[in-house]
């Protein structure tokens, strides 16, 4: 049987669907505050289990029967004050369903992200072979998917039969206007100001797809890098614009721009219960140039990337 665990995040989610869609049973984790979404509810092929990736004793009993397992569970955040919980969720929870799949003899597909692989390099494309270079000071939640990737390589080591992927910036309708789809929200709503950056996007459906065919193929200990194309912000945040019948940003936030807007915003938070829009990493993560390789996928799969321009148009529409 198959467990999945982060069962109800944006990731999890569409993963699953693909799975039961195929008419494949699956065991999928949840906490007890998480909420379904309504595109996977009463589907009698998901056994939801409450249970915490960072609580050992919970997770026991939906491994039984298990022989494959999909680890999509994970936090996300770019402030960071979240550094803790980042560490906590991303690197103990990490290395508790190791540690199961191990005991277990579990097939492991792990979630990690481009934000493990390392810095740009100027005029390069980042592949697998990238691997960061430790930085104590880097931001948390690249440091923690970093380290929580270790914990697989670790398991790997141990003998536990895994692969990993390391997925771009994930876009799709289900997203709403949250987590990546806040880009949208903010374009949709006028936004006059675009960054000199750029980064992969991918659709949250080809991720799914990849993973799946990960699953059943042969490999294991390697990596793969899923993103569709790398895309400019600026010609990013005008290819949404164009969807929603907006006018594009046509203002460039300088970096000196950026830094006085997330000290500000830091500085307004501590008289306020809310968090900064900006922060110094989402600031210094929307001025990198991070272009990433698709090659090693493509050539182990066959996949063939819905382009992110289609994707856009897609979601435009499906959020008007």
């Amino acid at each position: 049987m198959i467990l999945v665990t982060g069962g109800t995040g944006f990731l999890g989610s569409e993963l699953i669907k693909q799975l039961t869609d195929s008419g494949l049973a699956v065991r999928a984790l949840k906490r007890k505050t998480s909420v379904i979404p309504t595109f996977i509810q009463n589907n009698f092929l998901i056994d939801w289990i409450e249970a915490d990736i960072n609580e050992p004793a919970t997770l026991e009993d939906a491994f039984v029967g298990i022989t494959k397992v999909f680890h999509c569970a994970a936090f996300v955040s770019l402030n960071p004050k979240d550094k803790k919980k980042l560490f906590h969720v991303n690197i103990d929870g990490t290395s508790n369903i190791v540690n199961l799949c191990i005991e277990n003899g579990c097939r492991l597909l792990h979630v990690s992200s481009v934000a493990a692989l390392g810095l740009a390099k100027k005029g390069q494309q980042i592949t697998e072979k990238d691997f960061w270079e430790y930085d104590s000071k880097a931001f948390a939640y690249g440091l923690s998917k970093y380290e929580s990737e270790m914990e697989v390589w670790r398991g790997i080591t141990e003998g536990l039969d895994a692969v990993i992927v390391n997925p771009s910036i994930i876009i799709g309708k289900n997203a709403g206007f949250e987590g990546s789809g806040a880009i949208f929200k903010l374009i949709k709503g006028g936004f006059p100001y675009y960054t000199n950056g750029a980064s992969g996007f991918v659709d949250v459906e080809d991720v799914a797809k990849a993973m799946l065919l990960l699953m059943e193929s042969p490999v294991s200990g390697e990596r793969y890098i899923i993103s569709s194309d790398n895309f400019h912000y600026k010609d990013l945040f005008a290819a949404i614009a164009a969807g929603f019948g907006v006018k594009p940003p046509i203002k460039e936030a300088k970096p000196w721009m950026l830094g006085l807007a997330w000290r500000a915003l830091k500085f307004f938070s501590i008289f306020s219960s809310g968090e900064p829009s900006i922060t110094k990493d989402t600031a210094n993560s929307s001025l990198s140039l991070s272009y990433y390789s698709n090659e090693k996928i493509i050539n182990a799969t066959g996949i063939q990337f819905k382009p992110v321009a289609q994707s856009i148009q897609e979601i435009t529409q499906y959020l008007k």
